[in-house]
């Protein structure tokens, strides 16, 4: 097991007298090489629901353990080096630095990491190659395409090796051709023993994982329960 949520609330105060319940009693379990979808509209609940299966944020109750670790007794500190250690993020927008290299990008958490510069560039270039951009390395985001930025955000979010890969509409600014690449290219990894968590909004992309949840209104259920 690399994590489970247990009975998962996350509660905002509206003023003194109002509270917006945005996460209500939420379960979930991920084990080692799972593909899990979590579906859901705007509004659903699922980015607040990413954010704290990603530590960056905590629920207001229930249990959160991540590798151990019970993520709501954490510090901002801990939080950090959880992140760092365990998940590899990947967003719609990318989050590549504009003025660094795609090799320099996906060496950044190593950085972070406190690993060697020289080991840092070596396993930053496998991560390259692993997602086809061997001969891009030296390329800033604004001389790739939206397809390949992607991929080297891929990179960086594979190259410390992480427990999990938590991809928030991972095609949602890509056009349908490299949207599919990028589809096929998780579903490599994940054939190569990547555990994945996949947030959406789209049934199609939804479809890839192994597993669907859909999320509404806060409650997250199996399959398509949710209505």
């Amino acid at each position: 097991m690399i994590l489970e949520m247990r009975d998962i609330c996350k509660d905002y105060q509206m003023g003194k007298a109002s509270t917006l319940h945005v996460l209500k009693h939420v379960n979930l379990r991920v084990d080692e090489g799972d593909y899990i979808a979590i579906m859901g509209p705007s509004g659903s609940g699922k980015s607040t629901l990413m954010n704290i299966i990603g530590c960056l944020d905590v629920p207001t109750s229930g249990s959160y353990n991540l590798e151990g670790n019970e993520i709501g007794k954490c510090s901002d500190n801990q939080l950090a080096e959880l992140r760092n250690k365990y998940i590899g993020f990947v967003f719609q927008s990318f989050h590549l630095m504009p003025r660094m290299t795609a090799l320099d990008n996906v060496a950044l958490p190593l950085l972070f990491g406190g690993v060697r510069k020289a080991e840092r560039r070596k396993r930053a270039a496998e991560a390259l190659k692993i997602v086809g951009l061997e001969d891009r390395m030296s390329h800033h985001p604004d001389q790739l395409s939206g397809g390949q930025n992607q991929r080297v955000a891929i990179a960086r979010a594979i190259v410390g090796n992480p427990k999990l890969l938590l991809a928030d509409e991972p095609t949602g600014a890509l056009d349908s051709t490299s949207g599919k690449q990028v589809m096929e290219l998780f579903k490599e990894l994940h054939a190569n023993g990547a555990t994945i968590i996949m947030i959406t909004h789209d049934a199609n992309i939804a479809a890839h994982a192994e597993t669907e949840y859909r999320i509404f209104d806060g409650i997250l259920t199996p399959g398509n329960e949710a209505t």
